[in-house]
């Protein structure tokens, strides 16, 4: 917890105290030596609580009493296997296959040594957002891993399911097979104050449910107040809190006064990778959108300007013939979205956009909320300013086509119980894929011929286990059943796998980035 708004509050009370002896000093009212006896005498009376502090108080361990049994610590963990090769020269670069060769025998059979896998753990948090079991926490804390557990405060642990993960919201979404679990309400972070008082809880540095309390700090920081999340099409609109903050803390809740959630705590700003006084929560109103999307959905749909942008400066609004520094500049366009729905629209770099749909956009984080709010395919009015001329523009909403593809590692149930698989293509094979995009493709030097979608996660226990299918495998299309079909979206791959049902089976073109072979592939769905 952060003690300097406290400290603060104490240190005006003792200076309007010390004030009021030095007035009544003055006007002779009392001595200052028998006002120290007199405080001596009264030091065994019991000291009297203001209501507004005793108030607080009481929030504060009602909020902890209410919402700590709905927080979870999540264990992740993942098996890595390594070669007595790698474990005698952790340092030695590698060469690409076809120039590798065995320098000697013990270097040669060294190859094929392998040591029983070697787990590799993480920890983090969540909570509880319904009786039935779905957990809200963060991307990055469940990410690349194999195997996900949640612990209780009652100490019971469960395995959890991964329902979906988006990585340009960095939210998660688990589920355990339990009924009757406490959950915590969610809040609405857009009527959320700064100087509001706010509450940390999740397992920071091991120490589990801990409770630190802070304020607002500010709202609406962007990526380059944090410096989190990469991802081109990354949301980035963060609540500042100086609750404490600390490793372990990611993916827990961000609670008000009145017990509700109102952010994911997800991110510090330190030099030293612990508390510095600053933490970062993602709003509950984006989790909530990516949590309905994942559940009834498999996928977070996301509509998009098709531009790049950032944060107008004083250079930029002047030259746009704005009279305040406000709104977003938009960035030249490249490859990726020279046929965008801006572009398409008729809006140029250089241009600085005001307003969404008639709501003012004075900073990247704003545009994105209001954006976020809308489907692609719908239509937005966009006013921006280009060199001293006001422009509108309608411009319709795609659907971002590099975002991430973040579906279920295993099948699951839907919020209304019915039991059809959520996330359909990873339920099924046990394999989480991304669309390779153009910029991944120069940067790689992947023909057309190899685009396809890049396997990035596999469950150890789905059907793609064992080798089958293995990190930077692409797929490329299903072979069988027939027709063949490319494979290039998420899309394709769960309308391909839509009419199968679990036993099935199916065979992939898949090539090898790190071989560059190309190779038939044969799985049996759910097995």
């Amino acid at each position: 917890m952060k003690s300097s708004s406290r400290f603060a509050f104490g240190g005006a009370l003792v200076v309007a105290f010390a004030s009021g002896l030095v007035f009544a000093s003055g006007l002779d009212l009392t001595n200052f030596a028998n006002a120290q006896s007199s405080t001596r005498q009264a030091s065994n009376v019991a000291p009297i609580v203001p209501a507004a502090i005793s108030d607080l108080n009481l929030a504060f361990t009602s909020i902890a009493e209410r919402v700590t049994p709905s927080v979870v610590s999540i264990h992740s963990e993942r098996t890595q296997r390594q070669t007595s090769q790698q474990r005698q020269r952790p340092q030695q670069q590698q060469q690409p296959p076809q120039q590798r060769q065995p320098r000697s025998l013990e270097d040669f059979f060294g190859q094929f040594d392998r040591e029983p896998p070697t787990p590799q753990e993480a920890s983090g948090s969540g909570f509880i957002v319904s009786q039935d079991g779905y957990i809200l926490t963060n991307n990055h804390v469940i990410q690349g891993f194999d195997r996900v557990e949640v612990t209780l405060t009652d100490r019971r642990t469960f395995p959890a399911r991964i329902i979906g993960r988006d990585e340009t919201t960095d939210v998660a979404v688990l589920k355990i097979d339990q009924k009757g679990l406490p959950f915590t309400p969610l809040g609405d972070d857009n009527g959320t104050r700064i100087g509001e008082w706010v509450v940390a809880i999740g397992n920071p540095l091991g120490l589990d449910f801990t409770v630190t309390a802070g304020i607002v700090s500010a709202k609406g920081r962007g990526q380059q107040d944090v410096q989190v999340n990469r991802n081109s099409w990354a949301i980035t609109d963060f609540i500042q809190t100086d609750a404490a903050i600390n490793p372990g803390n990611s993916g827990g809740p961000l609670v008000n006064v009145r017990g509700e959630v109102i952010g994911i705590n997800t991110a510090i700003a330190s030099q030293t990778g612990y508390y510095s006084g600053y933490g970062f929560a993602i709003p509950i109103t984006l989790a909530k959108e990516v949590l309905d999307d994942l559940i009834e959905h498999g996928k977070v749909r996301r509509a998009v300007l098709g531009v790049s942008i950032r944060d107008a400066q004083p250079e930029d609004a002047a030259i746009a013939g704005l009279k305040e520094v406000t709104g977003v500049l938009v960035q030249p366009f490249t490859a990726d979205n020279n046929d965008g729905p801006a572009r398409r629209a008729g809006m140029e770099a250089g241009d600085v956009i005001v307003k969404a749909n008639g709501r003012v956009a004075d900073r990247v984080s704003t545009l994105q909320r209001i954006i976020r709010s809308h489907q692609p395919g719908e239509t937005v009015e966009i006013e921006a300013w280009r060199y001293g001329e006001k422009k509108t523009f309608s411009v319709r909403l795609a659907e971002a086509s590099d975002s991430t593809a973040r579906v279920a590692a295993n099948p699951g149930t839907s919020r209304d119980g019915d039991d059809r698989l959520l996330g359909i293509s990873a339920g099924k094979l046990g394999i989480t894929v991304e669309p390779i995009t153009d910029a991944q493709a120069r940067q790689n030097q992947i023909s057309n011929e190899h685009r396809g979608l890049r396997v990035v996660d596999v469950d150890q226990d789905g059907p793609a286990r064992q080798g089958r299918l293995a990190l930077n495998d692409v797929l490329l299309a299903v072979v069988s059943p027939k027709p063949q079909r490319e494979l290039r979206t998420a899309e394709d791959l769960q309308r391909a796998l839509s009419s199968l049902r679990e036993g099935s089976y199916v065979s992939f073109m898949v090539y090898s980035l790190d071989d560059q072979r190309t190779r038939i592939v044969n799985l049996r769905l759910g097995q």
